[in-house]
């Protein structure tokens, strides 16, 4: 929840401007400027995508955003089960995945955030969790349901603390993440994209993106700049 409509266009224009070319780069504005940045990335290579969607199909769900409806204002993504979300508005593993397929039925690719908290993290319980989190999903969409999305993993403790992961660290859950869906489908574990969601900035991006099971960045802080965006995008 950042931004005002200016400040969002000349984000928009910077990152367009600066687009290297060779990565896959997507935005995820506020739901009220999805039609403003959808207009101004139409003849771009740069994707539109939500912050969340309902997990119902319509109806008297006041405030909520419906699948259909971000599908027709041209979004290609939507996160679901941002950290945010789970903490500040209580969203559960099981809402998380009706609101992932819900995603799927519009056909718009859920990108699905995972990840621990500092206390779960010193208890040993990291694996636990993520692997929590992404059972809620398959037993609701199943494997083929991960082929069609991108996984996050945020390390919520890194998140807005200015502390990162490791390369290590992060390279050890995504590896987990990977080998965790090459026992139920050794295709689609190869073929999704898995991307690291704890504070990845310029200084850091290239170090963290080198690692074997790190296909990507969910960016944060970092994206409200086009320069840092960009350089990001440059390391990928």
């Amino acid at each position: 929840m950042n931004g005002s409509l200016q400040s969002v266009i000349a984000l928009v224009e910077g990152i367009k401007a600066g687009d290297p070319g060779n990565a896959e780069l997507a935005v995820c504005p506020p739901a009220v400027f999805l039609m403003k940045v959808g207009g101004m990335l139409a003849n771009s290579n740069i994707a539109l995508g939500a912050q969340n969607v309902c997990d119902q199909e319509a109806g008297a769900y006041t405030g909520e955003i419906s699948a259909a409806m971000l599908k027709e204002s041209g979004c290609r993504y939507v996160i679901v089960g941002h950290s945010e979300r789970r903490a500040l508005y209580l969203e559960t593993d099981q809402l998380v995945a009706a609101r992932f397929a819900m995603a799927l039925t519009s056909g718009i690719t859920p990108i699905l955030c995972v990840g621990e908290t500092l206390e779960q993290r010193e208890k040993g319980v990291t694996e636990d969790v993520v692997a929590r989190q992404l059972d809620a999903v398959l037993a609701l969409s199943g494997i083929s349901g991960i082929g069609q999305a991108v996984v996050a993993y945020e390390p919520v403790w890194a998140i807005g603390t200015g502390k990162v992961a490791s390369p290590d660290q992060a390279q050890a859950v995504h590896a987990f993440i990977r080998g965790k869906l090459e026992q139920i489908d050794s295709g689609v574990a190869q073929q999704v994209q898995i991307l690291y969601g704890g504070s990845m900035n310029p200084s850091n991006a290239a170090e963290l993106l080198s690692q074997p099971d790190i296909d990507g960045g969910l960016i944060g802080g970092a994206a409200l700049k086009a320069d840092d965006f960009i350089a990001i995008a440059q390391s990928a």
